[in-house]
C-alpha cells in the first residue's frame, strides 16, 4: 500500500477489473464481487473468500462513479457475490496483519469514503443501491452490504452477518459498521452489543428480528425477490430514459521535473519543504455544460480527486498542501452560474455538483495542514473558493505581486455555490461552519454574492486569516509552512481534525471522526498490532494475548 516501492495509482476501467463483474440491463446494473485471490496489491497473500485489499475497492469506486456519470439509465444497483455460499469476508486479514500502520489507517478512510459516495448515490442520485447477500457477509463484506439502503440475506441455514473485529482481531469494524447499526438500521443498542461480539454472526429470521437485514428469502425465491427489489427501488427515480451518459475517458496525468500535472491541475512536490503545492487552473471561458468529461468543472474536480487519492497514498510525509489557483475568478463565477441553473433539471450538471461536494469532502479529511494562498492571478471563486474554505489558513496578499506587475490585485467572489450545495459531512456550508453561531453573518454574506472581494475587505468580512502586503508576503508564507513542517505531524492531525469538524454530528462525522480517533488509535496497540497481538495471531490456532489493563 503506501510503504511499497511501486506507486499506486487509481486509473481503471470495467474491461480491467479483476475482482467485480458489471453487468446493466436497465434500469438495474449488478456489481458481481467475484475476487481473483492472486489478483491484489502484494503477492504477501491471498483474498480468498472474497475477501479485498484495496486493489478491490479501487475497482468498486470507479464502479460508483462510472454508473453515476455513464449510465443516467441505471435508477438502481444490486451488488452481491461471485462465489458460493460467500458474499464476502471482508478485510483480507494478512492484508491488515502485514501492513504497516498508516497504510491500515488510509485504507480504511478510502473504503469508507467509498461507502459514502454509495449512499450519496442512493440519497442525491437517484440511483438506488441494495445488497443481494447470496451468502455469509464478515466485517467489512457487511459494512458494504450496510452502504445500501436495503439488505437481502439468502436463508440457506447458514449464511450470516456478522462483525466479529472485536473478539477475532481486537480491532474495530474499519468501515462505519459499529455506526451504521445503530445510526442508519437503528439496531437496539443491547442486541448491537451481543452482535458485535458474536464471531459467527447472526442469520436468517434472527437478523431479520434483529434489523440487521430488511429481507430473509429462500434460495428457490432469492433471485426473483432481488429482481423485484430492485425494479420497485429503480420506480422512484427520477434519472432520465433514453439519455447517452458522459464518458469518464483516461486522465492525462503526466510526471512533471517537480511532480505530476494534469491538464486543469499541477503539482509541486518539495521533499525539503515536506509539501505538496496544488495549482488549480481555472476555466479559460465560461463554457456552457457539454455532454463530456473535458467540461472544466468535471475535469478538474476528477483532477483533484485523482491528485488527493496519489499524495495520500504514495506520499505521506508530504504534510503540508498548499492549495493556490491560476485563472479569472469571474469566468469561474460565470460557471457556476451554470452549475446553479442547471442543478436541478440535468442529472449529469447534478452529478458534477455532488463530486465536487465528495472530493472537497476528501480534501477535508487527507489528514494534511492545508494553506491556500489568494495572489494577483488567482481565480478563487464560487466552487474554487470552497477549496480555500477548506483551509486550515487562507493568506491573501493585500497588494500588487511584485513579479507580476500590471496584474490586478487578488480578489474572491462567493457565489450561490458557497451558500447550499457543496454542504460538508456534518450538513452545514463551509461559511456555516466557518461561522458557527453567528448565522446573522452568513445571511450579511449572501448579500456579497456575485462582487470581488479584495484583501482588507475579506478580512474584514473573516474570509481569510491574514493579508500580508507585497513586503512581507514572501517571510510570512515560509515562515507558516516551515512552522508547520516543525511540529509532530500526530499532534496536528489530531489538532486539525477538531478545529474543522465543529457544528453538529452526523452519521458521517461519527464515521470518520471514530475512525480517527478509536482505529488510529487501536491498531497501534499490542493487543491488536504487536507480535503476539489478535492480528498477528489470527489463523495460526493461538490466541491473541492481551495486556488487560483498560486505558
Amino acid at each position: 500500500m503506501s510503504d511499497m516501492a511501486t506507486p499506486i495509482t487509481f486509473d481503471t476501467h470495467p474491461d480491467r477489473y479483476k475482482h467485480w463483474k458489471l453487468s446493466i440491463e436497465p434500469p438495474v446494473a449488478t456489481l458481481t464481487l467475484d475476487v481473483d485471490e492472486r489478483g491484489g496489491l502484494s503477492t504477501d497473500y491471498e483474498l480468498k473468500l472474497n475477501s479485498y485489499d484495496l486493489s478491490v475497492d479501487i475497482e468498486l469506486y470507479d464502479a460508483v462513479q462510472r454508473l453515476r456519470f455513464e449510465h443516467p439509465e441505471v435508477r438502481a444497483v444490486v451488488v452481491t457475490g461471485g462465489k458460493d455460499k460467500i458474499f464476502c469476508a471482508g478485510a483480507n486479514i494478512r492484508m491488515l496483519a502485514g501492513s504497516p500502520h498508516g497504510a491500515k489507517v488510509n485504507f480504511c478512510k478510502f473504503t469508507n469514503e467509498t461507502r459514502c459516495a454509495i449512499e450519496d448515490a442512493s440519497a442525491h442520485s437517484g440511483q438506488r443501491w441494495l445488497a443481494a447477500l447470496n451468502g455469509t457477509a464478515s466485517g467489512g463484506g457487511y459494512e458494504l452490504a450496510l452502504a445500501t439502503e436495503e439488505i437481502l440475506l439468502i436463508d440457506d441455514g447458514n449464511s450470516a452477518v456478522s462483525l466479529p473485529e472485536v473478539p477475532l482481531l481486537a480491532v474495530l469494524p474499519g468501515t462505519g459498521g459499529l455506526t451504521r447499526i445503530i445510526d442508519k438500521r437503528h439496531v437496539r443498542p443491547d442486541r448491537a452489543d451481543v452482535f458485535s461480539t458474536l464471531p459467527e454472526g447472526v442469520r436468517g429470521e434472527r437478523a431479520k428480528a434483529w434489523g440487521l437485514v430488511d429481507e430473509v428469502l429462500p434460495r428457490s425465491r432469492f433471485a426473483e425477490a432481488v429482481a423485484e427489489r430492485a425494479a420497485a427501488a429503480a420506480e422512484g427515480s427520477d434519472r432520465p430514459t433514453g439519455e447517452e451518459g458522459v464518458e469518464l475517458t483516461p486522465l492525462e496525468r503526466t510526471e512533471t521535473d517537480s511532480g505530476f500535472a494534469y491538464p486543469n491541475l499541477r503539482v509541486d512536490l518539495d521533499a525539503e519543504e515536506f509539501t505538496a503545492t496544488l495549482t488549480l487552473q481555472g476555466p479559460a471561458e465560461a463554457a456552457p455544460p457539454t455532454r463530456d468529461a473535458s467540461w472544466w468543472p468535471l475535469a478538474a474536480c476528477r483532477e483533484l480527486d485523482d491528485a488527493l487519492l496519489l499524495l495520500r497514498t504514495n506520499h505521506p510525509e508530504l504534510g503540508t498542501l498548499v492549495l493556490r489557483t491560476e485563472g479569472d475568478p469571474e469566468v469561474v463565477a460565470a460557471i457556476d452560474d451554470a452549475l446553479l441553473n442547471g442543478t436541478g433539471e440535468d442529472w449529469f450538471v447534478r452529478e458534477v455538483v455532488l463530486y465536487w461536494k465528495r472530493t472537497l469532502k476528501r480534501l477535508e479529511l487527507s489528514s494534511r495542514s492545508l494553506i491556500a494562498l489568494i495572489e494577483p492571478g488567482s481565480c478563487f471563486a464560487g466552487t474554487l473558493f470552497e477549496v480555500a474554505l477548506c483551509a486550515d489558513r487562507s493568506y491573501m496578499l493585500d497588494g500588487e505581486d511584485p513579479e507580476r506587475p500590471g496584474v490586478a490585485p487578488a480578489a474572491v467572489i462567493l457565489t450561490g455555490m458557497n451558500f447550499g450545495p457543496l454542504v460538508r459531512g456534518n450538513g452545514l456550508t463551509r461559511l456555516q461552519n466557518r461561522f458557527l453561531g453567528h448565522e446573522d453573518h452568513v445571511e450579511a454574506l449572501d448579500g456579497r454574492i456575485g462582487k470581488p472581494i479584495e484583501a482588507a475587505e475579506a478580512a474584514e468580512l473573516g474570509l481569510v486569516t491574514a493579508t500580508p502586503d507585497e513586503i512581507d508576503w514572501e517571510d510570512e508564507v515560509r515562515l507558516v509552512i516551515e512552522e508547520r513542517a516543525s511540529y509532530s505531524p500526530d499532534a496536528l492531525t489530531g489538532m486539525e481534525a477538531n478545529l474543522r469538524f465543529g457544528g453538529p454530528e452526523t452519521m458521517e462525522t461519527k464515521i470518520f471522526g471514530r475512525l480517527t480517533a478509536w482505529q488510529n488509535w487501536i491498531f497501534q496497540r499490542p493487543n491488536a498490532a504487536g507480535e503476539k497481538g489478535a492480528l498477528r495471531a489470527y489463523g495460526t490456532g493461538a490466541r491473541g494475548q492481551f495486556d488487560k489493563n483498560r486505558v
